[in-house]
């Protein structure tokens, strides 16, 4: 048997956590709706649970690795998590292209020197308006993309410093940090381009009330929901460019 070629290697999505069942049954788990988002069929990735106590393989095992969203929170250092950051430090030594999302994003900030907590400026939910800063001109993966683009928002934490070295893409109003690129082929994004308009508008439906004790403006942020094309490309964009089969 000869070993595999790297085209043929698949892409591992680093599965740190799911929406409530709800939720789940009705739009699937968040490593679902992100190989969706990144047009893998079942036959190109490998999922691994980290959050249940699986561990992936070795970083040259694959082509590339997403990480997922969770409920989870980066602060409570909990073993999977803390086993998450270091195989993801290995990954970024040993040159792997990697995208993080949403708690992905502050995993891979955190793994690599940065800084997590919460928001000082609040809970960030619905979809808003990102807006692309100077280093994003010249990023291969950011060509044509637009000044401002409107994404889905889900988080209470954030990164609050970026890792050492790296390159802050893009902000929201929230969010000064909401796009970061670390090195060469690690991306993360603290909005979610996996996430659809239906899933956010049934997410406020579901939390409403916890938001609304939070004066946050459900009604307002729900009759602003609406498709995010732009935020939604981007996983492919990234495999296409950094991790093509």
């Amino acid at each position: 048997m000869t070993a595999a070629t790297p085209s043929a290697l698949p892409v591992l999505i680093l599965h740190t956590g799911d929406p409530d069942d709800t939720l789940k049954s009705r739009f699937g788990g968040y490593a679902d709706q992100l190989a969706q988002a990144a047009g893998l069929g079942a036959d190109a990735l490998e999922i691994v649970a980290v959050h249940e106590g699986q561990r992936p393989q070795a970083p040259a095992r694959y082509r590339a690795a997403l990480i997922t969203g969770s409920p989870a929170m980066v602060t409570d250092k909990e073993p999977w998590s803390e086993d998450a950051a270091a195989w993801l430090r290995d990954a970024a030594e040993a040159g792997l292209p990697m995208f993080g999302v949403c708690y992905g994003h502050q995993l891979l900030a955190h793994a690599l020197g940065g800084k997590v907590g919460y928001n000082p400026a609040g809970r960030e939910v619905g979809t808003q308006t990102v807006e692309l800063l100077p280093a994003a001109a010249g990023d291969k993966l950011m060509a044509g993309v637009p000044s401002t683009f409107p994404a889905q928002m889900l988080h209470a934490q954030t990164v609050l410093q970026p890792p050492p070295g790296s390159a802050v893409l893009a902000r929201s109003d929230l969010d000064e940090h909401q796009m970061i690129r670390i090195g060469r082929n690690v991306f993360s994004t603290q909005f979610h381009p996996e996430f659809g308009p239906d899933f956010i508008r049934a997410h406020l439906e579901r939390f409403g009330r916890r938001y609304a004790a939070e004066n946050l403006d459900v009604p307002g942020l729900a009759a602003n929901v609406r498709a995010t094309p732009v935020a939604g490309g981007l996983l492919r964009r990234f495999l296409e460019a950094y991790a093509p089969a």
